[in-house]
């Protein structure tokens, strides 16, 4: 692996899992040493996380993480529902109902109690996402829904520790990969709109909750 690519991905998963919290600033001097890598690559790889809009360049040598806010939340959500429902639609039409069918049975026995469990369930979901783009067999949709979800790794972190939502998301899947594997479609897009409403209006309750306890620890 180039050490570019290294850099990219280790600084990818850790602004992902939050170890990296926005507004970290990233120097070149003191990322390259940390990483093992000269300054070039890093400089490569802090340009793809640019590009993917995770960190923003406050000079020549200083990046920091970007910032998530709900504003940014919300227009992430607008073009998430826009190709996410498209993609259920298409997968019920041109996908392997049998896929989606075992998908919907294993989302049905899936359990969110404890850590480990709900790591299993978001592994579950990671595999329902690479179905959908397969049954999907469209490119363009493929890399738009690629770039969302790299921001949607960030965002999800806010639903872990919501037990009642993330049961909720358990059958609010099942109910998706059930209707694609009865290629419903408009089953399929309409469960994929109220999954989506439902998981925005619980991000933005968890980030008000959480600015509202800052506030009072202030």
């Amino acid at each position: 692996m180039r050490a570019s690519d290294r850099a990219y991905r280790t600084l990818l998963d850790e602004i992902q899992s939050g170890r990296l919290a926005p507004g970290s600033v990233l120097g070149e001097v003191e990322q390259a040493a940390r990483l093992g890598v000269s300054r070039t690559p890093l400089r490569e790889a802090l340009g793809r996380l640019a590009a993917d809009g995770l960190v923003v360049q406050q000079s020549p040598r200083v990046t920091v993480v970007s910032d998530v806010d709900a504003g940014d939340i919300r227009e992430l959500f607008e073009v998430r529902r826009a190709l996410e429902e498209t993609a259920a639609r298409l997968a019920a039409v041109r996908g392997d109902a049998s896929t989606f069918a075992r998908l919907a049975d294993e989302f049905a026995a899936a359990s969110v109690d404890g850590p480990a469990a709900t790591d299993d369930y978001y592994a579950l979901i990671e595999r329902f996402d690479g179905a959908l783009d397969a049954a999907v067999e469209n490119d363009y949709l493929h890399a738009a829904l690629r770039t969302v979800r790299t921001h949607l790794v960030r965002v999800r972190r806010l639903a872990r520790d919501n037990p009642g939502r993330l049961a909720a998301s358990v059958a609010e899947h099942r109910l998706i990969a059930s209707a694609i594997a009865a290629r419903d479609a408009d089953l399929a897009a309409h469960a994929t709109h109220i999954h989506l409403h439902n998981a925005l209006v619980s991000i933005l309750e968890s980030i008000g909750a959480a600015g509202h306890h800052q506030q009072g620890a202030a």
